[in-house]
């Protein structure tokens, strides 16, 4: 089963996966990573490649973004992902619970909520992947993360970013290459250990290490820090463990912010060497109720697939300010099932609302809708069955004629129903090109090729995702005619070249109804998924 899978910084990657197992997947992630031409009909990546390499190693900030620019071109060209809508975020909280805040990468920071006990009882999600924060790679795993450990900074309740860990703001180099961190004094870990510089050292080159298969651990090159000759990162720890310092190899504009991205929070070494000391399961640490915790709340129980609990960490350097005394999450995909015990008061906080109820609660004082960047898409497998005997340029027509059929303005309102933004682009709209500006825009250095009118303002893309009817049919037919297809008078597909497809997604309700909505469209034609 898919989860939404954290956003990263535009300026770090922008790189997609032609995955094995599909011919459609629906995918709530904007990155993930690259496989080479396997087969005769998928897209050559080398160029892709190039210019993401490229992007890693440019620190001209305008270039960069131009560089960025092309290759959202190239993979759009590719027609290997069908960008559906731009995110919003929803939830719903009992009225008489505040302070809990988010941020636009959907954290939810709960640890200074006032609730009428000091105890919420909420559901973010179903069984978590991973607590180790270095192989998460979900958001409802990142939102249980902060309750359990702490970066360098964080996210406060503005958005902005403040230090954490850090004792104050980090010094940085004239020319942006080398930052260093005062290190709060007398922090422990749960246990008890001392928590200092020296863990942040081997956290982050635990990270970096292959061995540890961190899905985000490209992020320690993207970030431009430099390798030693060992192949560890060039950082290090004073003698006293009160001053971290990490070296990079070209500035790197975005470098703070992913020191309070997850996978860049300390843990300790002691714990997970001690559970681990073969390296062949590096998150054995964290498996179990009472794995160390650095953050405001420590894991106290673990039912899997039922529950957990969380309760206030006393070794939190900031304990004092901690508001919530305990929080008791129910473990749960089941929309309904969660929708059922927010009503009979079972639950204070649910992060999802079946797909058939939002129309009942979008006016209630207690359903909030908040900004999100990400993009929700369907990924092709291009090296699957379905494109064998055709050519790229072919096999590209034939993903292009799905993405014309799909009407996004009926998916958004009639499954969305809370205002999401059609997707003509890949990159999601108001995600910041790294200049103080936002990426998806029409500036002096670029144009995107079709602009739109949505809720009165202008959207920008690579088409117009609030297109629908008969031209879209036409168009579509045309498409598959240059992939070999052969079509009726009625445009409907000849029995004699039928497509067929298979599209895998998750259980949740507004999944469903999107896969839904896409079999109708793409029936259209004739074509059975």
């Amino acid at each position: 089963m898919m989860k939404k899978v954290l956003s990263v910084l535009l300026a770090g990657a922008m790189v997609i996966s032609a995955f094995g197992m599909s011919t459609m997947a629906a995918e709530t992630e904007t990155e993930a990573e690259v496989s080479g031409k396997s087969s005769e009909a998928a897209p050559d990546w080398e160029d892709y490649d190039a210019k993401i390499n490229a992007i890693y190693q440019e620190t001209d900030l305008a270039k960069r973004e131009a560089l960025m620019h092309e290759a959202e071109d190239e993979l759009m060209a590719t027609n290997a992902v069908i960008p559906i809508y731009f995110y919003n975020d929803i939830y719903m909280m009992n009225t008489d619970c505040t302070g809990m805040y988010a941020n636009l990468f959907g954290y939810k920071y709960f640890a200074y909520m006032s609730t009428p006990d000091n105890t919420l009882n909420a559901n973010l999600a179903s069984e978590p992947d991973h607590l180790d924060p270095a192989l998460n790679s979900s958001v409802d795993g990142a939102c249980l993360a902060i309750l359990a450990f702490s970066g360098l900074y964080a996210y406060d309740e503005n958005g902005g970013l403040v230090p954490e860990l850090a004792a104050e703001e980090a010094e940085v180099s004239e020319d942006g290459l080398t930052y260093t961190f005062k290190i709060r004094e007398g922090m422990t870990w749960s246990d008890g250990e001392v928590l200092d510089a020296e863990d942040v050292v081997y956290s982050w080159n635990r990270l970096a290490n292959p061995d540890t298969a961190a899905d985000y651990g490209y992020l320690c090159d993207s970030m431009n820090l430099e390798r030693n000759d060992d192949g560890t990162l060039a950082i290090e720890a004073s003698d006293d463990g009160l001053t971290f310092t990490a070296h990079l190899s070209k500035p790197c504009a975005y470098f703070l912010d992913l020191c309070a991205f997850p996978a860049f929070f300390p843990v300790p070494e002691q714990a997970v060497t001690e559970a681990d000391p073969n390296g062949e399961n590096p998150g054995a640490w964290a498996l179990e109720s009472g794995f160390v915790t650095s953050g405001p709340m420590t894991c106290t129980s673990w039912k899997h697939n039922e529950s957990m609990t969380y309760e206030k960490n006393p070794n939190y350097w900031n304990a004092e300010n901690v508001t919530l005394d305990s929080i008791n999450f129910m473990l749960s995909a089941d929309d309904t099932a969660i929708y059922n015990a927010y009503n009979d008061g079972s639950l204070q906080f649910i992060d999802t609302v079946p797909n058939d109820e939002i129309a009942n609660v979008i006016e209630n004082d207690d359903f909030f809708i908040i900004p999100n960047l990400g993009t929700y898409y369907v990924a092709f497998n291009v090296n699957s069955p379905l494109f064998e005997g055709k050519t790229p340029e072919q096999a590209a027509a034939m993903r292009e004629a799905f993405s014309v059929l799909i009407d996004r303005q009926y998916i958004v309102d009639t499954v969305g129903q809370t205002g999401q933004q059609p997707a003509g682009t890949f990159i999601p709209a108001g995600m910041a090109d790294g200049q103080g500006g936002v990426f998806a825009v029409n500036d002096d250095d670029y144009t995107y090729p079709v602009t739109w009118d949505f809720n009165g303002e202008e959207a920008v893309g690579y088409f117009d995702p609030t297109a629908t009817g008969a031209g879209n049919i036409e168009q579509a037919v045309e498409l598959l005619k240059e992939a070999g297809y052969e079509f009726d008078d009625n445009n409907m597909l000849s029995a004699d070249t039928p497509i067929t497809v298979e599209y895998l997604t998750n259980d949740g309700t507004g999944h469903i109804a999107i896969a839904q909505s896409i079999q109708q469209d793409l029936a259209a034609v004739g074509i059975t998924m």
